[in-house]
C-alpha cells in the first residue's frame, strides 16, 4: 500500500510520516516500479528522502525546518502558504485556494472543519 493514510517503514522499521510529501515519492516509486517490471528490469527498494516540514501553527505563525535552515513566525507562514499554493495542480485551482486565503484572512473566517461522528 502507498499514499499518505498507509503505514510504510522506513529501512530502521520507523513508521514514515502520513503526509502529501511521503505519498508523492511513494506514488512516483510505484509508477517506475510497475514500469521496470513490465520491462523485466529491477527496481531498488523504496527510500524516502525528507526535503524538509512545514507546519501553520495559527494566523500569521509557523514553523519550517529544512536541516540547516529553520524558520518560524511570519516568514514562515508565507513561506507555508506559498508552497501550499504552488503544489496545487492547475492555475485555475491556484486561483482560488489563494482567493478563499485571502477573503479568510481579510474577514477573519474559520477554516474548514472536518465533522466526525454521527449527527442526530
Amino acid at each position: 500500500m502507498v499514499g499518505d493514510t498507509a503505514l510504510v517503514r522506513d529501512a530502521e522499521g520507523k513508521p514514515l510520516p502520513g503526509t502529501a510529501p511521503v505519498a508523492k515519492q511513494q506514488g512516483r516509486y510505484v509508477g517506475r516500479l510497475i514500469a521496470n517490471r513490465l520491462r523485466g528490469k529491477a527496481t531498488k527498494p523504496f527510500r524516502y528522502h525528507h526535503i524538509g516540514s512545514l507546519a501553520t501553527i495559527g494566523r500569521k505563525s509557523a514553523v519550517a525546518d529544512f536541516g540547516r535552515v529553520r524558520l518560524q513566525g511570519r516568514i514562515a507562514w508565507l513561506l507555508w502558504g506559498i508552497i501550499h499554493i504552488y503544489f496545487l495542480i492547475g492555475f485555475r485551482n491556484r486561483l482560488v485556494i489563494l482567493l478563499d486565503w485571502l477573503w479568510a484572512y481579510i474577514t477573519f473566517q474559520r477554516g474548514a472543519r472536518l465533522i466526525t461522528g454521527s449527527i442526530k
